[in-house]
């Protein structure tokens, strides 16, 4: 029997709404424990008010949004499809011939929806906003004092404190021991007064100082000085440093490649954001896969009665997502498994778990 378009649009909107009340209770709570949390970070910091807390949290809340999509999901679907089940409309709808795979249809085709919305348009919003929250995370309960800028041009670094800051610009930077190459190097007294200016072919990182290279200082009224080798003192670190790039949740969907590409020209690994623009390419299926999941954990179940094996199954889906989320993703970044692999691997287990478990429970 083929699906009706009356009876597809009905489910679709029952899976809708189901989505959409478990998105909002689940974006409550995240906005309840995140506020707390911040405040619980604010507490002994006089500049940190409670609207400065709030406005943090506000503008996390996108980020997180799309952390708990999937579960929404999830959660929605079940929700959705248990109501169906016990008001006895996927009973009729079963006898009249509909098999799983095609009442399923419209939910999968709104997860497919909602995961390119998300992709395109809502990623975007996200990220501007996760990177406002990290600015004013970096300013009130971070104290960070340096920053650093990746652009075609070559790098910029800055580091800063109460008598003044230092802007270094490199062209490009070995990976391999972290070398500056065809080095500048600013130094400003207090906010903007110039003080030096230090040119060298090379700049290495090394404990409480850059080692310089043929090194020419250039100071304000005085003859510029050449010198073999120079150090010149900061606080930086490498830990520091690479702590000071944009992380991959700042940029939009559609930034992510032109960056990544930057970032590798000017030598340093793009890992972590590879890894995100995969996680996000991967997230429509991964919708996909919770309908199934969904599915699996809702139909037979609630026809025995099972409501507690419903929540503790479902409960069991949304753990192993996030643990084997972690896991892979971990394993990514530290270069154990392909960036490819560690993206989809979590998608397409889940994908090929559910299509099992329904072919196992239904006869299709």
């Amino acid at each position: 029997m083929r699906l009706s378009s009356t009876l597809s649009t009905y489910i679709a909107r029952q899976f809708l709404a189901g989505i959409a009340i478990v998105f909002v209770v689940l974006i409550g709570l995240v906005l309840l424990i995140d506020s707390v949390e911040l405040l619980r970070r604010a507490a002994g910091r006089e500049e940190t008010g409670f609207g400065v807390v709030i406005e943090m949290a506000l503008l996390r809340l996108p980020y997180m949004a799309q952390k708990i999509i999937p579960f929404a999901v999830l959660f929605g679907g079940m929700l959705c499809l248990t109501r169906l089940t016990r008001s006895h409309e996927l009973v009729v709808a079963r006898a009249a011939g509909v098999s799983v795979w095609q009442f399923l249809l419209p939910g999968l085709a709104l997860a497919l929806v909602i995961g390119g919305f998300v992709v395109t348009v809502f990623n975007p919003l996200a990220s501007a906003t996760t990177w406002r929250f990290e600015q004013l995370e970096a300013k009130f309960l971070r104290g960070r004092a340096s920053m650093l800028a990746v652009s075609p041009e070559g790098l910029w670094l800055r580091e800063g404190n109460r008598e003044g800051q230092t802007v270094i610009h490199a062209l490009r930077i070995s990976q391999e021991d972290m070398e500056l190459h065809d080095v500048i190097i600013f130094v400003y007294e207090g906010a903007d007064r110039f003080v030096q200016r230090i040119d060298a072919d090379t700049a290495k990182l090394a404990d409480g100082y850059w080692d310089l290279k043929n090194v020419l200082i250039s100071v304000p009224n005085q003859a510029s000085e050449f010198v073999p080798t120079y150090r010149f003192a900061t606080r930086l670190t490498m830990g520091r440093i690479q702590e000071s790039f944009a992380p991959p949740e700042t940029m939009s969907f559609w930034d992510l490649p032109g960056f990544i590409e930057t970032l590798e020209a000017a030598g340093f690994s793009a890992l972590r954001h590879r890894l995100h623009l995969h996680a996000i390419l991967a997230l429509p299926l991964l919708l996909c896969a919770m309908v199934l999941i969904a599915a699996t954990f809702s139909l037979r179940l609630t026809r025995r009665g099972g409501t507690g094996l419903l929540l503790l199954g479902g409960l069991f889906a949304g753990f192993l997502l996030y643990f084997l989320t972690d896991v892979v993703r971990a394993l990514g970044i530290s270069g154990s498994i392909p960036v490819v692999l560690a993206a989809w691997a979590p998608t397409v287990v889940f994908t090929l778990l559910g299509l099992a478990m329904l072919l196992h429970l239904e006869d299709g």
